[in-house]
């Protein structure tokens, strides 16, 4: 529980009052929350207006981002149930850093049986963090194989284009070789959604099979292809796409696109990365553009001291007689 001295009385009171926004203070109060202050909580909530309730999600979901140390994962828990579509969804949204197996087949369960699209597209992505933890053996093999399958088959099944999709997306993370062959099919088709989502698993697999798939989408007319191609370039450290993005940093005019190629340069590294993204510092003068520039030079920083040490890695095959002799 919190140890804030504010009644959850006083926070119930705000959360059902009309004409007066919902208090930002009273968010902390989420987190961590109690069984009895959660159930309290729970007999209220449908006295909740349904704006409030999203403004108030959304207000969270907010908060999370800003701050590790907040955790509203039983409050979300709670609300996976909840007959409104948009809360569910972002119920779901709450929980994307949960690790909890058991949550898994709780999204599985959401993902082939809820009525809302929407609800099944975020279950959907939710379950592409169980199986990037499936590939570090950090779940059950079965809990793993059983999230693989289903999302298998979804991806390859009837279900609305953005299910699927997401499915594949999600997918990316698993080495198994159906999940390739589905990424490959999916990119060469004609439509530029699934190409965009075939690029986003391919920035998730770590296989480098992808470079000249992901090269080539750089330079795509469509501006959702293009930024999956930027962020998978990104993902995969591809040192050979610095070239263009560092033009595509000059030239691209979609202010999304350049947020993305300002954090892959960060991820890439290399020749006249740090010189591109500090001149561009320089030339900004809005305060979240500063912000996020900062941010990706911080990244860039890291990058480098991972060159650096993979560069001076010790080789336990390397022939040491010189460096002995040297030492003499």
């Amino acid at each position: 529980m919190n140890a804030n001295p504010v009644s959850f009385q006083s926070v119930l009171d705000a959360l059902t009052a009309t004409g007066k926004d919902f208090p930002r203070r009273y968010l902390q109060q989420f987190s961590d929350i109690g069984t009895l202050e959660l159930n309290t909580l729970l007999d209220v909530w449908p006295r909740v207006a349904p704006s409030r309730k999203l403004s108030l999600l959304e207000g969270l979901q907010t908060l999370a981002d800003e701050d590790t140390l907040v955790n509203f994962d039983d409050f979300a828990r709670a609300l996976l149930t909840d007959p409104e579509p948009a809360v569910r969804t972002r119920a779901i949204r709450l929980l994307n850093e949960c690790e909890d197996a058991n949550l898994a087949s709780t999204f599985l369960d959401i993902l082939k049986r809820d009525a809302d699209i929407g609800v099944r597209v975020e279950a959907a992505n939710a379950l592409g963090l169980f199986v990037d933890l499936g590939e570090l053996e950090e779940i059950s093999e079965s809990i793993y194989h059983k999230i693989e399958d289903v999302l298998l088959a979804t991806a390859s099944g009837e279900d609305d284009g953005r299910v699927r999709r997401t499915a594949l997306e999600s997918l990316g993370y698993s080495s198994r070789i159906e999940v390739a062959t589905l990424i490959e099919s999916s990119f060469h088709r004609e439509d530029p959604a699934w190409q965009a989502s075939a690029l986003v698993a391919m920035g998730r697999s770590a296989d480098d099979r992808w470079e000249e798939d992901v090269l080539r989408s750089l330079v795509s007319i469509d501006d959702n292809v293009r930024r999956a191609a930027v962020e998978a370039a990104g993902n995969l450290e591809l040192k050979s796409a610095r070239t263009v993005l560092l033009k595509q940093l000059e030239e691209e005019e979609n202010d999304e696109i350049v947020g993305a190629v300002i954090w892959s340069l960060s991820q890439i590294g290399g020749e006249d990365v740090r010189t591109y993204l500090e001149n561009l510092l320089d030339q900004t003068e809005d305060d979240d553009q500063i912000e996020y520039i900062e941010d990706a030079l911080d990244n860039l920083a890291f990058t480098e001291d991972l060159d650096r040490f993979d560069l001076f890695a010790f080789d336990p095959d390397a022939d040491l007689t010189d460096l002995d002799d040297e030492e003499e």
